[in-house]
């Protein structure tokens, strides 16, 4: 297969699934369903969740539908390269676990620069764009865990400091451990 159309692929199945994960963040953290981004993206979402949720149900904020439309899109990606390389094999499933480990590197993914940018928005001032109010609807909840635990020293809150080395340490130790356990599935 061509690598301009495997990079073209790829980025495309990490968008779409990149939308999936964060419509699942929005339902999940309640965030303000008027807000016209949070439109965008249900707008955006929704021709492929909409046969998965008559399938799996909701459980409470969890939208299981929109997980999994994740997944399998992320799944797709390694699927149809498989089969481009003539690899398909009974294995197929085991792509599965490969793409749900793809997945929770983007949710960290997202939750750290989405730290950073509240970080930032906090040194300059929030800009009354509904993309900023999103964000921190999203991710402060995350930022709140660390802010019960380590109060602000003066003025400084140094919470999402820890939240963000928190994410860094999950990324750098713990997702190679998970990955070492999938490799031997797609042998």
């Amino acid at each position: 297969m061509n690598e301009t159309l495997i990079f073209i692929l790829k980025y495309a199945t990490d968008i779409v699934a990149t939308l999936l994960l964060i419509r699942f963040l929005l339902q999940l953290t309640q965030a303000d369903f008027y807000n016209p981004v949070s439109q965008g993206i249900l707008k955006i979402c929704t021709p492929i969740t909409t046969p998965l949720e008559k399938l799996i149900p909701t459980m409470g904020r969890f939208n299981l539908a929109v997980l999994a439309a994740a997944i399998l899109v992320k799944w797709s990606f390694f699927v149809i390269i498989a089969a481009a390389n003539g690899l398909l094999s009974a294995s197929i499933f085991a792509f599965l676990a490969l793409a749900a480990f793809e997945l929770l590197r983007t949710l960290i993914t997202v939750y750290f620069y989405g730290v950073f940018i509240l970080v930032i928005f906090s040194w300059v001032g929030t800009p009354p764009h509904p993309a900023a109010r999103l964000i921190g609807q999203v991710i402060l909840p995350y930022t709140n865990i660390f802010r019960r635990f380590i109060p602000p020293l003066g003025m400084i809150d140094i919470s999402p400091m820890v939240a963000i080395f928190t994410l860094m340490i999950i990324r750098a130790q713990i997702l190679p451990i998970i990955a070492m356990q999938i490799r031997p599935l797609l042998m």
